[in-house]
């Protein structure tokens, strides 16, 4: 008997990778979008709706009744996400969600979160079962309250769930406002590219990679917080400026143009549970990512 998958915001930045693997995987995979994508794989069973509407959310369930959920919609609104409101309402929505589809048959749930979830560290590197939790402006505290019902929820219920922690992730299809997409256009125009002096560590991931580990991660039966991420250190001005060496173009980045952000010290996963536990390894390199997705942008921009 196949898996039945139910993947929600899949058509989004991360959330559009793990199809690829899930349905290599021999699942039978369902995608829950808000709008639906312009080449909408044959692969995946489309299903269009507001998550945010409890009808729609229970036609959803009923109509799917999913074997396993990997949870990616939630609003990340570049700008916005760190304070809004709506935050609230996807912890309720995400909660329904897992409630609704235990009922009707559920195994396994995969949420995902964020780094913002860990307490701010100075020298040492995020370790799922070491390092204390205090979550950052609303969207961390949402994303932590999230998974602590969904851990509790998921021991009553005998449920085997996950719950993924992003980093810093970027690639193609990136918010143009972003910083790397923003870096890259610059570069590429022959603009120069402001940054702050943004020298803190800081942890990468190409978001093609972080879709990939998601579906490893739903596929595999490891329980608890699992860090997703490179597990290698850069920082803001690394990316810039590893960027602008591969452009040919050094001199565009100009930094300290800007004020840095505050924001902790030091924002870089371990990953152990991922590359041993999950089996996880297919991490691209910080300068093969960073220059495809310049090719990409380079692309797009000559397309017009």
């Amino acid at each position: 008997m196949s898996n039945r998958i139910l993947v929600t915001g899949a058509n989004g930045f991360i959330g559009r990778h793990a199809l690829g693997p899930l349905v290599a995987s021999g699942a039978e995979v369902h995608g829950a979008v808000r709008s639906l994508p312009r080449k909408a794989g044959k692969d995946v069973t489309w299903h269009q709706l507001d998550l945010l509407d409890p009808e729609a959310r229970a036609r959803l369930i009923e109509e799917v009744q999913p074997d396993t959920i990997v949870h990616f919609a939630w609003n990340v609104e570049h700008g916005t996400f760190w304070t809004t409101p709506e935050n609230l309402d996807w912890v309720g929505a995400s909660l329904d969600l897992l409630r609704r589809a235990t009922e009707t048959g559920l195994t396994r749930f995969v949420g995902l979160g964020t780094c913002f979830e860990y307490a701010p560290q100075d020298t040492a590197d995020c370790d799922e079962m070491a390092t204390a939790i205090e979550p950052f402006k609303v969207y961390g505290a949402a994303k932590d309250a999230t998974r602590r019902v969904v851990a509790e929820f998921a021991r009553q219920n005998s449920l085997s769930w996950a719950w993924g922690r992003f980093f810093l992730l970027y690639g193609p299809g990136e918010t143009p406002t972003r910083l790397v997409p923003q870096v890259a256009q610059r570069l590429i125009a022959g603009d120069p590219a402001p940054i702050g002096t943004l020298e803190r560590p800081r942890d990468f991931m190409d978001s093609r990679d972080a879709g990939a580990a998601t579906a490893a991660l739903a596929l595999s039966n490891v329980n608890g917080p699992v860090n997703i991420a490179s597990g290698e250190a850069s920082s803001v001005r690394g990316v810039a400026e590893m960027m602008a060496r591969i452009a040919g173009r050094p001199e565009l980045v100009k930094v300290g143009a800007f004020p840095d952000r505050d924001e902790p010290e030091r924002i870089v996963a371990r990953v152990d549970r991922l590359t041993k536990e999950v089996g996880f390894t297919d991490i691209r390199p910080l300068e093969q990512g960073l220059a495809e997705v310049l090719d990409w942008w380079r692309a797009r921009l000559s397309a017009g």
